[in-house]
């Protein structure tokens, strides 16, 4: 099997996707493995899984082997879902203490190029699917587009394009001067005021690509000039722009920290709270009541605290940075407690891109169980996304899986570096394979 496995790579059979390349086998049988299935099941043993041109067509038990079926053998490996994360920002990278340099010296065309090595760099971390939050000029379209296409390798996105702030708020640049890199200060720009400008944002990032509109309700840590706690968008803009979302099949998610944001943004009827950092009594309450998701982002917490411990950071951002950090631990505890629902989410571009598993130990290093953890980035992150075709294992989805050698709920940091990556039946990263190559090549010059 071993040889097997090494000559499949080096011919391209198990390689990532390549237009120049015959058609795939229809068929490909992963036989053997530990399946979890993205539901909080058991997870089930020595179990196989059928993949027929690109989608789960069964999964069993001793399963045959079709005429021409690629045949993969998981012994001792545990397959799961390709893992969603429900907060990227793919067209970003970490700035740094310069961070408003960016807005003044790159344009939309810099944040494409990025966003072309950060998606190779999720997809390869286990991430087959994301949430976009926020991108500017509409790049995290032409990004979806270009992975769509098969251009580049990246994981399957829903784009927000622009994310809706108040002018002056956590979304719109501040720290220069007046007339500097301001552009449109209305809807077209994601800075809509008032609830008709919220109206027309919505269809406008509708009609341009959004999958899913993000608004931002209270102040960021990121952002001069606005306080963590400082309620962005009054109750009737908010009302307006799910009332608008929901007209056209549309979500919103809301980067919130403060508590009165948090409220005021559940109540309009939002899906998910992004951070939520000051998490009360109340905001637990009214989740539970609404339903509404927490998407966590300690990722983002911790990498934003560390930095400001050693001032890596800008001045503008340090006080709230320190703030956030523990802030965050006890708000996640609280909500977990609570059975407030929760997905997985980074907030990776505030953070390097590819180090999105790490967020499972910060979730289980605060108490929720390994398996709870998973299905936060699977079945219930599908769920919040509104997409039945991803996050499960099961018949009809898609065949994305990520592959680990050993038992993830024993040692849930084995999803930080998974063994194996699969798209749409399709090896995109196969280190197992890589190493057996390399093995069998050396053997062979010997």
């Amino acid at each position: 099997m071993r040889r097997i496995l090494a000559a499949a790579l080096l011919c391209g059979l198990l390689g990532p996707p390549s237009s120049a390349r015959a058609a795939e086998p229809a068929y490909v049988l992963l036989k053997g493995a530990t399946v979890i299935d993205g539901s909080g099941g058991a997870p089930r043993k020595n179990a196989d899984v059928l993949v027929k041109n690109g989608r789960i067509e069964t999964v069993g038990t001793g399963l045959a082997t079709p005429a021409g079926a690629t045949v993969v053998d998981l012994a001792g490996s545990t397959l799961l879902p390709g893992l969603i994360d429900c907060h990227t920002h793919l067209t970003l990278s970490p700035d740094g203490p310069g961070a408003l340099t960016r807005e003044v010296t790159e344009g939309a065309a810099d944040a494409a190029i990025r966003g072309v090595n950060a998606a190779r760099r999720t997809l390869e971390a286990g991430f087959t699917t994301v949430r976009n939050v926020g991108a500017a000029e509409f790049v995290d379209v032409a990004l979806k587009h270009a992975i769509d296409h098969g251009d580049v390798p990246g994981p399957r996105m829903i784009t927000a394009t622009n994310a809706f702030s108040i002018v002056g708020g956590h979304g719109d640049v501040n720290g220069l001067s007046p007339g500097v890199q301001e552009g449109h200060l209305d809807y077209t720009a994601g800075l809509p005021t008032g609830p008709d400008e919220c109206r027309k944002a919505v269809r406008y990032a509708h009609k341009h690509g959004a999958g899913v509109i993000k608004i931002m309700s209270t102040g960021g840590v990121l952002s001069s000039g606005d306080a963590l706690s400082a309620r962005q968008f009054s109750d009737e803009e908010l009302h307006a722009i799910v009332d608008e979302a929901t007209l056209l099949g549309l979500k919103v998610c809301c980067h919130a920290h403060g508590a009165a944001g948090i409220k005021a943004a559940v109540k309009a009827g939002v899906a998910s709270i992004e951070h939520g950092t000051f998490l009360d009594d109340e905001c637990v309450r009214l989740m539970k009541e609404h339903g509404t998701y927490l998407v966590p982002t300690r990722s983002a917490g911790e990498w934003v605290y560390s930095h400001a411990k050693t001032g890596a950071l800008p001045p503008y951002a340090i006080a709230k940075a320190l703030e956030v950090g523990p802030v965050m631990r006890t708000s996640f505890q609280k909500a977990y407690k609570a059975g407030v629902r929760i997905a997985f989410g980074t907030d990776a571009g505030v953070f390097p891109h590819g180090e999105n598993g790490k967020e499972f130990g910060f979730m289980t290093d605060l108490g929720m169980k390994p398996m709870e953890a998973i299905v936060s980035a699977t079945g219930a992150a599908a769920e919040l996304l509104g997409w039945n075709e991803v996050g499960r294992i099961e018949k009809g989805r898609y065949a994305d899986f990520v592959i680990v050698r050993g038992d993830p709920i024993e040692n849930i940091r084995l999803l930080e570096k998974p063994d194996a990556v699969i798209k749409g039946g399709q090896f995109v990263l196969d280190r197992r394979a890589r190493e057996t190559a390399a093995q069998v090549g050396a053997e062979s010059g010997r």
